[in-house]
């Protein structure tokens, strides 16, 4: 399953909101994959629970990444949180 998201984290991928993608793709067993999105087309896709990987995308805010598994709830729970202007995590 595809899903394509644009990022609404005022910082894109950068280290904080990198790093709680991760934590959270890493929770899950399934492969996760997530790619930038160029023109249309999905780049060469990175593992969604390696920081360093999530930060190599250059993914900022406004920019569309599209996520790759095979579990609909992983997809919407990670859809969600890079789609959150609040680096993913609710507003306090």
């Amino acid at each position: 399953m595809h899903r394509r998201v644009t990022i609404g984290s005022p910082v894109g991928l950068h280290a904080r909101p990198a790093a709680l993608l991760a934590e959270a793709a890493g929770k899950h067993e399934g492969r996760i994959r997530i790619a930038k999105v160029v023109e249309g087309e999905a780049g060469t896709p990175v593992d969604a629970a390696s920081v360093l990987g999530l930060m190599s995308l250059g993914a900022r805010h406004g920019d569309e990444v599209e996520l790759t598994t095979d579990d609909e709830r992983i997809l919407t729970e990670l859809a969600e949180m890079l789609a959150d202007e609040h680096e993913g995590r609710p507003a306090e």
